[in-house]
């Protein structure tokens, strides 16, 4: 044991008497079955989301298997230990709105348990973020696995992967291209192995972040989840974890640092990665008190290149990407742009990264060289105008070019159920060439700011062949969705942001150029509007949803909590 490593005896249960505390922790321990010898080591925590309600984290047995390997061969005792699990699709109303109770536990079981450093196993799109908010709050070595991408499925000899051909495949069906014998057959061939989305959505676009912010291995982020080289990373971290145990370090605040944010933003726009990103990175650098201004943004956005040819805004597939060169293919493409003195768990710092020689040549049909991008600007922009005084994001890369430069009429539905019951109507008044609005979908709402941003095009218009519009909300959209779509507008309409006052007929303008997001209607209607409006209730009156609605913070501080972050 080191002077760091306190083994089983860190934090002893307070009854007044800490060698009683002591011998009554070994005597329990060793009822699970462990000797002294083992209950005298350094102990490596993991935190487990394994749950029968996220099918990404289907292998994680064997993943935790893997972990332990690596710790017992370094001389830790590893030590697994679950959290809340947060499956995208199986959560009402919406996964978001639960990744702070995960961090808030996440956070205080590191603390409360006896480890000497954790090892975070994690996936679906919120597991990863709630994971780094906790373990940054709690401040001892942490390292992350992801759960890794899966498989592509097939069907009629193309190749499918969830969820981006699952908005493909439900836009043709509603449509009418795509009969119900066909659609039910495609359901059971988009997600086929365990792992995250197939495609750049949020769960890959976080995992690259997080081995950009150092948290993981280099080179592990985009391994698939069934390939053999997933276990053996897993291995690997659990014998730095034991490392990590005895040293004391590096602790998470050493890692995640502004400069190491601002390269895990230029990484987000060079894979033209999920829009979620900005929320999730905003709320693990606000941990630290870090801010992410969105005029930087911006900056960072225009001057970083699109490399990355994947879907939901490309063709290819995570598997083809990891083959491809991964993360390490990107980095060389932007490497001019990166600041060389960040450093990742295992102490090789950025520059030290990028000098090696990649054993593997990298593949530019999937990872394109900075001088032929795909895109000579990044992926996401931020805007702000009278629609959006606090800010908005636009995925440029997945929009339709002819509408990043638009104009139109305002056609407004005031909340989810409002848009499903109205948006097939064949009586309702749009035209292509209308701005789809849906309000009262933020943080605050009861709808929680769901992944609703991606609005259905009107069954009468997609049916005419229309497959774009402009859409804006107070919503987010999932990283695995595509369109000309304005999202995580701020002040959320539950506040009274303007977004509350839109009406349809009103007109607004989008302009990518500008980076704004402009409502033009005069200042003295909205005043009327906005003395007219009523204050929203709220139906979360009770428990953790009703905590969640009196503290979460707006969507451009990451909607974490306002107590959780740090301030200054």
């Amino acid at each position: 044991m080191s002077e760091h490593a306190k083994g089983l005896m860190g934090g002893l249960t307070n009854y007044g008497d800490p060698e009683f505390a002591r011998y009554l922790r070994r005597s329990f321990a060793k009822s699970m079955g462990y000797t002294g010898e083992s209950l005298d080591k350094p102990i490596v925590g993991i935190c487990t989301t394994e749950s029968g309600f996220n099918n990404c984290h289907r292998h994680f047995p064997e993943l935790i298997e893997a972990v332990k390997r690596g710790v017992l061969a370094a001389g830790a005792l590893p030590v697994t230990f679950p959290v809340i699990s947060l499956g995208e699709v199986f959560l009402s109303p919406t996964s978001l709105v639960y990744r702070n109770l995960m961090a808030m536990a996440v956070e205080e079981m590191i603390r409360a348990q006896p480890m000497d450093s954790v090892v975070l196993l994690g996936g679906c799109d919120k597991t990863v973020p709630g994971l780094l908010m906790g373990a940054l709050s709690a401040g001892k070595p942490a390292s992350l696995v992801a759960a890794g991408p899966m498989m592509t499925g097939r069907h009629k000899g193309e190749r499918l992967g969830a969820c981006t051909d699952c908005r493909r495949f439900w836009g043709q069906f509603r449509a009418g291209s795509v009969d119900q014998e066909e659609i039910d057959r495609i359901e059971g061939r988009l997600a086929t192995t365990a792992g995250t989305c197939a495609v750049m959505g949020t769960a890959s676009t976080m995992a690259l972040v997080a081995e950009t912010l150092g948290m993981m291995l280099p080179g592990t982020s985009a391994i698939p989840a069934v390939h053999a080289d997933r276990l053996r990373a897993a291995e690997e971290t659990g014998a730095l974890a034991a490392k990590m145990a005895v040293t004391g370090g590096p602790t998470p605040d050493k890692l995640v640092t502004r400069e190491s944010v601002e390269n895990a933003l230029r990484v987000l726009m060079a894979v033209s990665g999920s829009t979620n990103a900005v929320i999730h990175l905003a709320a693990v650098a606000g941990r630290l008190g870090i801010d992410i201004e969105l005029d930087r943004l911006n900056e960072i956005s225009d001057e970083t290149p699109v490399l990355v040819d994947l879907k939901p805004v490309g063709n290819g597939y995570m598997e083809d990407f990891h083959h491809a060169g991964g993360l390490d293919g990107v980095l060389q493409g932007i490497k001019d742009r990166l600041v060389r003195d960040c450093q990742d768990l295992t102490g090789l710092t950025m520059g030290e990264r990028l000098d090696r020689e990649l054993i593997d040549p990298i593949d530019p049909t999937f990872i394109r060289p900075a001088s032929d991008p795909i895109d000579a600007q990044g992926g996401l922009i931020a805007l702000k105008g009278s629609l959006a005084p606090g800010g908005a994001i636009l995925k440029r890369a997945a929009a339709t070019p002819e509408l990043l430069e638009h104009e139109g009429r305002a056609v407004v539905f005031t909340s989810l159920d409002d848009l499903s019951a109205r948006i097939d109507d064949p009586d309702l008044d749009v035209t292509a060439d209308d701005v789809l609005v849906l309000q009262n979908a933020g943080p605050r709402s009861p709808s929680g700011m769901p992944e609703a941003g991606y609005l259905p095009i009107p069954k009468k218009l997609g049916r005419a062949g229309v497959k774009d519009m402009v859409r804006i909300s107070d919503a987010r959209m999932s990283g695995t969705a595509f369109g000309t779509i304005v999202l995580h507008v701020t002040p959320e309409a539950d506040l009274g942001g303007p977004l509350a006052l839109v009406r349809d007929g009103d007109r607004i303008r989008l302009s990518a150029t500008h980076k704004s997001i402009d409502l033009l209607v005069s200042e003295e209607e909205l005043e009327r509007r906005r003395a007219e409006l009523v204050e929203p209730k709220g139906e979360w009156d009770r428990g953790y949803r009703m905590l969640y609605r009196d503290h979460v913070l707006p969507a451009t501080e990451g909607c974490d909590f306002d107590f959780l972050r740090k301030q200054g």
